[in-house]
């Protein structure tokens, strides 16, 4: 995943969980040192924000977090329904080999009890991400890239307890496509990503 877009995701899912509250300055310099990269890809990372109404950009390197609502977080989470819905039919439809995905559910399960949220997002992002190319449709994946916002853990959510019920779902989503069943890995999707959408609920509403 590019910098830029691995920098946006983690912003995005930031501002989504009102981890970052409205009006707070954001700045290039001090996101690129925590975040470990250059100041370029913050840059175009927040440039993307921007284009989607999260942020706004000032001229002192800097940009400010613009006032979100339920319906935004709600808006956004539907795009990815219907995006992800429809790559996971098609991956299916294209008889998607599932041997990476498994190996990589084995492994993961088989450190359940000692997995670091590093390898957790990594191992999420490469399932989605995986299923979106073999949807075989280069727009289509480029659209769900820029909606990405990683593991929608907010500040009520127990992390735990997310992993293992997103580690769970991800198994569902990975039979039915085995099983060529485009309906059933359809909503076993739907189901995935509606529940990340109330974590962020919940999270911004505890504000």
């Amino acid at each position: 995943m590019p910098a830029r877009i691995r920098v946006a995701s983690i912003l995005r899912k930031a501002i989504l969980a009102g981890e970052f509250q409205s009006g707070q300055k954001l700045s290039l310099t001090e996101l690129g040192k925590n975040l470990g990269v250059s100041r370029t890809p913050v840059r175009e990372a927040l440039q993307m924000l921007a284009s989607e109404g999260l942020v706004e950009l000032r001229m002192n390197r800097t940009a400010v977090v613009k006032k979100i609502d339920t319906k935004f977080i709600m808006d956004h989470y539907e795009m990815r329904i219907l995006l992800e819905c429809e790559a996971v039919v098609r991956a299916t439809n294209n008889q998607m080999d599932t041997s990476f995905l498994d190996a990589q559910q084995q492994r993961i399960l088989q450190k359940i009890n000692e997995l670091t949220q590093d390898e957790y997002v990594a191992y999420n992002q490469v399932l989605h991400t995986t299923i979106w190319k073999a949807a075989n449709n280069q727009k289509l994946y480029n659209f769900l890239m820029d909606l990405w916002n990683g593991p929608s853990i907010g500040r009520t959510t127990k992390a735990t307890d997310h992993r293992l019920k997103s580690i769970e779902e991800h198994g569902e989503i990975i039979h039915f496509i085995q099983a060529r069943n485009p309906e059933k890995a359809k909503q076993a999707m739907d189901k995935h990503i509606r529940r990340s959408m109330h974590n962020i609920l919940e999270s911004y509403n505890f504000n």
